[in-house]
């Protein structure tokens, strides 16, 4: 199980997967022109991560991203929720600039639909 380390572009997010500590970052813009693929790597670290029954911490710090990659942002909620469920300690934090109403409410629309720990945070 690797770590990961992708760098933010024009289009795409900076991606930082550390397995040794489960923790997983995606931050900044994410609209990319295939998100499934860019994500890719995401969810094979997330499938290493749970074959190991380690715990996740997965922060989000999304300044604007698309509708594919939203797509993407539920599916990978959606995994992290699957494997609550199954007894895995998964955590969520949705960090937003504090002026960012739209990013405030689409970190609360997302969590509305979970049941697994989901943190809302500011930042300036």
């Amino acid at each position: 199980m690797e770590s990961l380390h992708i760098q933010q572009t024009k289009t795409s997010p900076e991606i930082i997967l550390e397995s040794d500590k489960g923790l997983a970052e995606i931050i900044g813009e994410s609209y990319p022109e295939n998100a499934m693929a860019f994500y890719k790597p995401v969810f094979e670290w997330l499938s290493a991560i749970q074959t190991a029954n380690k715990q996740i911490q997965f922060r989000f710090q999304m300044d604007y991203f698309n509708t594919s990659s939203s797509k993407v942002i539920m599916d990978i909620l959606d995994n992290l929720q699957k494997y609550h469920d199954k007894g895995g300690k998964v955590e969520v934090e949705w960090l937003y600039k504090e002026d960012d109403e739209d990013m405030q409410e689409t970190g609360e629309e997302f969590s509305s639909d979970l049941s697994l720990p989901f943190k809302m945070k500011s930042y300036k």
